[in-house]
């Protein structure tokens, strides 16, 4: 069936896909996004959006266990990944994403209207100059096709739109710079107030020197920016990205008055601020934090249709050419139903713009993009190490969003040539990651030993209010053994392919375990931290490096598997996001990063959305 063509068709409308809706119609261009979840929550009228965020918090309320995608529906017709499916022991196949092994993967996304943005925490450091050149720098991994440079001005388009809150006087790196931001550059808003926990750590960490491998050096704890309302910075100036045909180019444009901030999507006047509840994972009751369907609200709606419950199934190519001719969809009904429609979305432009995971997936079941053989490969994601203890005085936890303060000291240095990096966060959750808490608490406390009533509160306020969590997010360097693929065994409700991974933790990654749990005893050591950590070889992701155990736990931040390059022989897309193989199909998304440095991606990624939307627009111009 054809339908109407379009100057872009855009798969997916989590950050990557709602940016390129948002600035292409802004330009006057015909926009198709489809999209595999639900109608509810695709930014339709403010009172549907108000109920159907309520369906959601509601479901997060009362669900037990508090996952990443808790409060989202389960959709048969387009399912998510999920982190409750994660075994200890591989191969397994009974969850969406099928783990062949040696290690599960240990991290999910969301296929919904918003993407994984409705259920990100909203951390969002800049990469770092050095993280671009690891192989140069550290013969290690690959370097990008473009320079840290390359991305300042989009970088700051991305702070824009997402609306940052931080100091970018704070920002230092390890070296103890400003020279990642412009002299004169300031967030959009200023910085979230450190937590009352942070407070606490920093009397003991900040300054503090603690010793690797023979060297030493200097912890400090910096403000974390973060995609979240706070106050306007009065020296924020900025106030929009617009295409400017006259230079090619898009640009933010200045204002006379402070940063508009966002709100709801139900309601401007809700959410203005950041209110301090710490379930930013997996849902902000009040929509503080950013989401893509915000962004989504400021597309020109007269230039942008909509199919909700639209799953992408092949990419099409022109008979005897290379170019794309089409997206083939399947539209279903009936979430939990086999019966769909087909239907072939027709553009001048294809994007795909879903996850790493869904767009190697998607374009390995057409064949398509991949000359390299470098789709599905260098799967990556930031394998956390967590260390936790108590307290010597309460530093109450869960009071404010869930991080606030960061450590950047081994974020970069010599040391890459040997391990792997890490930015540490100081956790505002207590242990609720490792051990489940308080839940798991309160469960020792009344079947282990029998506490009720007087004594239970009593134990329950001695320990919870002094539970604290440290955690090392290790960079993992590019392997293409690390993978998807896709397997005719293994199908979903509407018989598409599901994600197959392989998928393990080199020496590299394993030496930085053991690095970061030396440097946490240190910084434990001086906060009189009482140590409670354990890793179990029972648990998923359990690893020995030098005769000691560590696990590690996915941190959802899922890049590679089409990663950009310098030639078609060893990468997917060029450095402005477009396939080598067929003109006019790009791919956006985490995917894209050759490497993956130090800190959450989306911010990196929303910058790269903005470049490869230049570069569309600038295509689309030449072609008329």
């Amino acid at each position: 069936m054809t339908e109407k063509q379009y100057d872009v068709v855009v798969v997916g409308s989590g950050i990557a896909g709602a940016v390129l809706a948002k600035v292409l119609t802004q330009a006057g261009k015909e926009v198709l996004m489809l999209e595999a979840g639900l109608t509810a929550g695709m930014a339709l009228k403010p009172e549907e959006d108000y109920e159907n965020y309520q369906s959601y918090l509601q479901r997060f309320y009362e669900t037990t266990i508090k996952a990443t995608n808790t409060p989202y529906p389960e959709i048969k017709d387009a399912p998510s990944i999920s982190v409750l499916e994660i075994q200890p022991q591989t191969p397994y196949e009974t969850g969406y994403m099928v783990q062949l092994g040696p290690l599960p993967f240990g991290s999910d996304c969301l296929r919904a209207p918003g993407g994984t943005t409705l259920h990100w925490l909203g951390n969002v450091p800049r990469m770092l100059p050095n993280d671009f050149q690891m192989k140069t720098l550290y013969d290690q991994g690959v370097d990008w096709p473009i320079c840290y440079d390359d991305l300042m001005r989009y970088y700051e388009m991305a702070e824009n739109e997402i609306g940052v809150a931080g100091d970018v006087d704070s920002q230092q790196g390890p070296d103890m710079s400003r020279s990642n931001y412009g002299p004169d550059y300031v967030f959009p808003m200023d910085k979230i107030p450190q937590s009352y926990q942070d407070q606490v750590w920093i009397k003991s960490t900040n300054g503090l020197d603690v010793s690797l491998y023979g060297k030493t050096y200097t912890v400090n704890c910096i403000s974390m920016p973060q995609g979240r309302n706070s106050t306007p910075n009065n020296d924020y100036r900025y106030a929009d990205t617009v295409w400017d045909p006259a230079s090619q180019s898009l640009n933010l444009i200045t204002t006379d008055k402070n940063y508009e901030v966002v709100g709801a999507t139900w309601n401007s006047y809700t959410g203005e601020r950041c209110e301090g509840n710490a379930s930013c994972v997996p849902i902000c009751p009040v929509q503080a934090k950013y989401n893509a369907l915000k962004t989504l609200k400021k597309a020109d709606e007269s230039k942008l249709d909509i199919i909700t419950k639209a799953v992408a199934s092949r990419v099409l190519i022109e008979p005897g050419g290379t170019d794309v001719a089409g997206i083939m969809y399947k539209a279903y009904t009936d979430p939990d139903s086999i019966e769909y429609t087909p239907h072939i979305a027709k553009g001048k432009i294809y994007v795909l713009a879903c996850s790493a995971i869904e767009n190697a997936k998607l374009l390995l079941a057409s064949n398509v993009a991949n000359s390299s053989d470098q789709v599905g490969r260098n799967l990556m994601d930031h394998l956390v190490l967590l260390t936790w203890g108590l307290l010597p005085e309460k530093g109450y936890p869960y009071r404010g969003p869930g991080c606030t303060t960061y450590i950047p000291t081994f974020r970069d240095g010599e040391f890459r040539k040997d391990f792997a990096a890490w930015i540490s966060p100081i956790d505002n959750w207590g242990w609720s990651w490792p051990t489940f808490a308080p839940g798991s608490d309160v469960t020792n406390a009344v079947i282990n030993n029998a506490m009720f009533g007087k004594d239970l509160r009593s134990h329950l306020n001695a320990d919870v209010p002094r539970q604290t969590l440290l955690h090392f997010e290790c960079e993992q360097a590019p392997c293409a053994d690390n993978r998807i693929t896709i397997s005719e065994k293994y199908k979903d409700h509407l018989d598409n392919y599901r994600p197959v991974i392989e998928y393990d933790a080199s020496d590299y990654m394993r030496k930085s375990f053991k690095a970061a749990k030396h440097v946490s005893d240190q910084i434990f050591a001086a906060n009189n931290i009482e140590d409670h950590t354990i890793y179990s070889p029972t648990e998923a992701d359990y690893v020995t490096w030098d005769g000691q155990g560590y696990t590690f736990r996915g941190a959802g931040h899922i890049v590679g598997t089409h990663r950009m390059g310098s030639s078609a022989s060893e990468s997917v897309v060029d450095k402005n996001q477009r396939t080598w193989d067929h003109q006019n199909l790009y791919l956006v998304g985490c995917g894209n990063m050759p490497t993956l440095g130090t800190s959450n991606p989306t911010l990196t990624m929303t910058a790269m959305t903005y470049q490869a939307a230049e570069s569309i627009l600038k295509q689309l111009e030449s072609n008329n």
